[in-house]
């Protein structure tokens, strides 16, 4: 009798283990699919990160080509003439007049400096030599490299 009892149940549960099997399984292919979904749900998130990343880039790129147009357009209607003659002429001499006076103020200076110095009793040469400094010299090389070498670029890129 016992070994009945004991393959009845033995026979039940083996029938049954299939189906706890199976619901184990679907209780893992759950998990799984869960899992898989927010996956692709990070996924996604990234993507459109990344897009609006490049939206934003693209924008950015835009609007600096725009800008650098409207910057390109506005010194070069500072050089076209407008049509009024005292206008015209005021407009330009403007920076030319600017440049002569704050040359004339700083010779000014430096004769004042050097002068006052010669009648204060220090002799002629240590008067120039303290009158003009290594200031001086960066300054006046300064000038000198923007006059002259920028108008050598400014002809190289015309011609180019």
């Amino acid at each position: 009798m016992i070994e009945t009892l004991l393959g009845g149940l033995l026979g039940g549960a083996f029938r049954l283990a299939p189906e706890v099997l199976k619901w184990l399984d679907r209780q893992g292919e759950r998990g799984h699919e869960l899992a898989m979904q927010d996956k692709a749900l990070e996924f996604e998130k990234l993507r459109g990160a990344s897009r609006m990343g490049e939206i934003g880039a693209s924008a950015d790129a835009a609007w600096n080509t725009g800008a650098i147009e409207a910057f390109k357009e506005a010194v070069a209607g500072q050089g076209r003439p407008s049509g009024v003659k005292w206008a015209d002429a005021l407009s330009t001499s403007v920076r030319p007049v600017i440049t002569y006076l704050l040359v004339a103020m700083y010779c000014t200076v430096k004769i004042t400096a050097f002068v006052g110095s010669v009648q204060s009793g220090t002799g002629f040469n240590e008067a120039l030599v303290a009158a003009w400094t290594e200031a001086d010299q960066a300054l006046l090389s300064g000038v000198l490299h923007f006059w002259f070498i920028g108008r050598i670029w400014e002809r190289r890129n015309a011609n180019s």
